[in-house]
Order: structure tokens, then C-alpha cells, then sequence
């Protein structure tokens, strides 16, 4: 049997991380076996269902590499194909017109709040209590509606629900590839509605008939859904369809280990590339996200489908630790091909203006040493920021106080010799730099700080030698004849004061 697999997310938000950590699952199982990983948006809830969020979803899996094998299906469009089940399940049985109303419904749920409300009185006898606690259980109880044994219609024309016949007795039992085997009591499943008063079908029948119609051998997926497998089970029985083997896997929580939500921080995927994180990084970090084989090296997507199996997720809720994501995406920045990172760092490079094609190429030049020095993308773009400064440039206070006391003559001095270099590399660069401290008997430490101040502004920046190199000699001598002419200004201001 060639393994099927499916994403199935809802287009009533954005690709939440937890979804792309089960498209990442149902990928990798898939690719493990040679088999076939598809995609189907759940936007039968027309209400909340939004073209951009659907937009979003796509945009999420596409950045994150785990677009489906074929063009996504839209259960929307599936609609006139779920009530024909609705019909072949009515004819044989398996499902009954249901003519309960709403407002009958409704009042029978407030019936039972009532009575469970009225047994917490005082100085009610325990028979008594006992009573309207068994009356409440029953009217809060799974529906089971008194149509299901064919009793006839209120009137011809009446409105009716198609609902599945439950099953009356015994347990259900699902041997799920994670949580091991589980059942429940039939008597807890209501009498599920197939479709709604108007005709359409609901998720619950959707699902089940799409997933049969496209083959799905393994439905992968966050066990919030485990109690909705109990209720599609049955439609799989009624239909004699075979039923997919089911995967349920725990719910990613925050590092509090309490279930994810705003407060943890970013959670869709499309934030997470906004805050410059790259998208093997995401998927690296993800599949470990409940999943092992014992080892925890870090996996690209090829290596992912080499390995992943089922019996490596775990039963317990995995954590989201950002200083682990941190640390994977360090990892991926520093094995990123030089042109790819350039192109990912680029929108953050220009969030303030748009660098010259000069600065640029000196931004790839000083890429390999400044990318040891980041953990996601707006932090190597600060790391770069020295090489887009704009003149004139705006001096901290301690540059500042570094120029003052190196004073106009010095900067000259160093000027000149860096203008006179055959070539502007960092060697020459760090041996003219030393020879020159060894002919005035000054230390690198006296001449190091102002030059830095001088060319830098005082962001922070790594050796100088190699800063000096990538910020180029032409652009050098203009920031140190910038400087050099305001600290002479500064002085005959101070001059004329006297």
C-alpha cells in the first residue's frame, strides 16, 4: 500500500506553528516512504474562512519548503459529493432524518444546566439531590435523538437535520500510532449531525469523505482531534470504507508549559520569518518538536525523510524554547550559501534606507566573519551596520570623547599612511597600523579607538583591520576627513571662547 498522507489546516487564521510542525510530519512520513504528501484547505466554515489567511497558509508552507506533491484541494468545492454519502448513508440506514429544532435543543441543554444548578441548593435531602442530578446528566447527555428508531415526521414539510446513527452499545476503539490504543464508551458519542437543516454537510462528515476519496493511508495530526476520530470512525463503518491509520500527536507548549498562545510570544510562521529566522532553521528545530530517533543532530528536510518514522514521537506535549530556535538558527545562518543569505538579509538591511550597491559588496565581503556574530537575521544586519552608515555620521559619546583625545594631528597622520597603501586589504592594513605605532612608540590601543571612532561612529564593529578593509579606502578617507575637519573646528571654537 503506497503511504498517503495530508495537511489539513483551516483558513480561519494563519499557519500557526504548531500546523506546520504536522505538514512537516506528514511530509517527512510520506518521503520516508516513498509516498505521496497532499494538501487540503478546510473552508467549508464560510463565516471565518478568509482568502487571506488561505494566501497566508500557502505563503507559510511555500517559505517553509513543505508545498504538497499536487495542487491543494478545497472541501468547499467537494460539497455536492458529501451529501451524496449524506444520501448512500441514509438509504442504508446508518443515518435518520432528525426534526429536533434548535430552540429544542437548546432548551433541553438549558433544562439540564437548570436542574444540576437547583441540586447545589441548601438543605436539599440526598434523594432529592440525587434525582435532579440524574434528571440533569440525562438532558446534558450525548443527543440521541427519538428519530433515529424511525418515528415519523411532526409534519410533511418539517425541516430535518441528516444525522449518523451512533452506535448503541459496547466501546470504540482506536489503536492510534501514538497514543497507543484508546476507547470510550459508544454511549458517549451523540447521534452526529451529516448535514444541517439547509443541506450543507459538516466538517465532521467532510473530512471522512474527502480523506477516503483522496486515498489517505495516515491521517498525522495534533491530538486535539482525538475525540473527533471516535465520532468519524463510525461514518467509516457505515460506508465499509477502511479506515486510515491515525497518528495523534501532542500539542506544542510554551516554555511554561502551558498550551502556546500570544502571550509565549510569536506563534504563526510568517512571524517567524519576520523576525529573521530561516525556514530550515524552522523545520530543523520543529521536527524535534516531539519527535526523536535518539540522536539530536540537526536535520535538513532530506535527512528528516531518511529517518522520521512514527514510533519516534512521543506522548507528552513538546516545548517551544526560543533560545534552542536561537542557537538552530545560528547554526543554519552559518551554513547558508553566501548569495541565499545575502538575499534573506537584504529586506532587513534596508528597514531604514536603501544601501548603495558599494555597501552592499561590502556587506558580502564581511559576511563570513560577521555571521559569527548572529543568531537571526535583524542581529547580523545591526552586525553590518557600520558598513551602511551614511555621512555625516553621528558619534556616540564615547567616539566622540575618543576623537577629542586623539585630536586632528594623529588622525592625519594615520590618514595619510592609509591613503599611501599599494593595496586596501586587511594585512597591509594591520602591518602599516603597527609599523606606525612602533615609529611614534604608541600601542595599538591608543590609535585603535579613535580610527574605530572615526570610521564607525562608535557602532559596534569586530577586528579593525578587516572593518577598515570592507568599508573601503575611499569611503575611509571621507569619514576620516569628516572627522578630522570637525575636531579642527572644534578647536578653533574653543580658541576663539578663550
Amino acid at each position: 500500500m503506497a503511504v498517503v498522507t495530508r495537511f489539513a489546516p483551516s483558513p480561519t487564521g494563519m499557519l500557526h506553528i504548531g500546523g506546520a510542525r504536522t505538514a512537516l510530519f506528514n511530509l517527512s512520513f510520506a518521503r520516508r516512504h516513498g509516498g505521496q504528501y497532499l494538501l487540503r484547505i478546510e473552508d467549508t466554515d464560510k463565516a471565518r474562512s478568509t482568502s487571506e489567511a488561505k494566501e497566508a497558509i500557502l505563503e507559510g508552507l511555500d517559505w517553509l519548503g513543505l508545498s504538497p506533491d499536487a495542487p491543494p484541494v478545497f472541501q468547499s468545492a467537494q460539497a455536492g459529493r458529501h451529501r451524496e454519502v449524506a444520501d448512500a448513508m441514509l438509504a442504508s440506514g446508518s443515518a435518520f432524518k432528525c426534526y429536533a429544532t434548535p430552540e429544542a435543543l437548546q432548551a433541553r441543554r438549558d433544562e439540564g444546566a437548570q436542574k444540576r444548578e437547583a441540586a447545589r441548593a441548601e438543605g436539599l435531602g440526598e434523594d432529592a439531590r440525587a434525582e435532579l442530578l440524574a434528571e440533569a446528566d440525562a438532558l446534558l447527555a450525548p443527543y440521541r435523538s427519538p428519530w433515529r428508531s424511525g418515528a415519523p415526521a411532526p409534519s410533511h414539510d418539517a425541516p430535518f437535520t441528516v444525522r449518523l446513527k451512533a452506535p448503541d452499545d459496547g466501546v470504540i476503539a482506536l489503536d492510534d500510532a501514538v497514543q497507543g490504543r484508546v476507547e470510550i464508551a459508544a454511549r458517549e458519542l451523540d447521534d452526529l449531525i451529516l448535514l444541517r437543516a439547509d443541506g450543507t454537510p459538516t466538517y465532521m462528515l467532510s473530512v471522512v469523505v474527502d480523506d477516503h476519496d483522496m486515498g489517505i493511508t495516515h491521517v498525522l495530526r495534533g491530538d486535539d482531534h482525538l475525540r473527533n476520530a471516535f465520532r468519524q470512525l463510525p461514518i467509516y463503518t457505515a460506508m465499509g470504507w477502511q479506515t486510515p491509520v491515525f497518528a495523534h500527536i501532542p500539542l506544542i507548549h510554551g516554555p511554561d508549559g502551558k498550551k502556546l498562545s500570544k502571550r509565549h510570544g510569536a506563534q504563526s510562521t510568517l512571524e517567524f520569518r519576520a523576525l529573521g529566522y530561516l525556514p530550515e532553521a524552522m523545520c530543523a528545530y520543529l521536527l524535534r518538536l516531539g519527535w526523536s530517533d535518539g540522536r539530536d543532530d540537526v536535520l535538513g528536510l532530506e535527512a528528516a525523510a531518511a529517518r522520521f518514522d512514527l514510533d519516534g514521537i512521543g506522548k507528552a506535549p513538546a516545548r517551544l524554547d526560543f533560545d534552542k530556535l536561537a542557537s538552530v538558527n545560528q547554526h543554519a545562518l552559518r551554513q547558508a550559501d553566501g548569495a541565499r543569505l545575502m538575499a534573506a538579509l537584504r529586506p532587513f538591511l534596508e528597514q531604514n534606507h536603501t544601501p548603495s550597491e558599494a555597501q552592499m559588496r561590502a556587506v558580502q565581503h564581511a559576511l563570513p566573519l560577521l555571521v559569527e556574530r548572529a543568531q537571526t537575521l535583524p542581529e547580523l544586519a545591526d552586525a553590518c551596520r557600520f558598513l551602511l552608515l551614511k555621512r555625516p555620521l553621528e558619534l556616540n559619546k564615547k567616539a566622540r570623547k575618543s576623537l577629542r583625545s586623539a585630536g586632528p594631528e594623529r588622525l592625519e597622520a594615520l590618514r595619510e599612511r592609509l591613503a599611501g597603501l599599494a593595496a586596501f586589504d586587511a594585512g597591509l592594513i594591520a602591518s602599516s597600523l603597527s609599523e606606525y605605532c612602533d615609529a611614534q612608540e604608541l600601542s595599538m590601543g591608543q590609535i585603535g579607538p579613535p580610527l574605530r571612532s572615526a570610521v564607525t561612529g562608535g557602532v559596534p564593529a569586530p577586528d579593525l583591520a578587516p572593518v577598515l578593509s570592507w568599508i573601503g579606502r575611499d569611503e575611509v578617507l571621507a569619514r576620516l576627513d569628516e572627522q578630522i575637519a570637525a575636531l579642527r573646528r572644534g578647536n578653533e571654537t574653543e580658541e576663539g571662547a578663550r
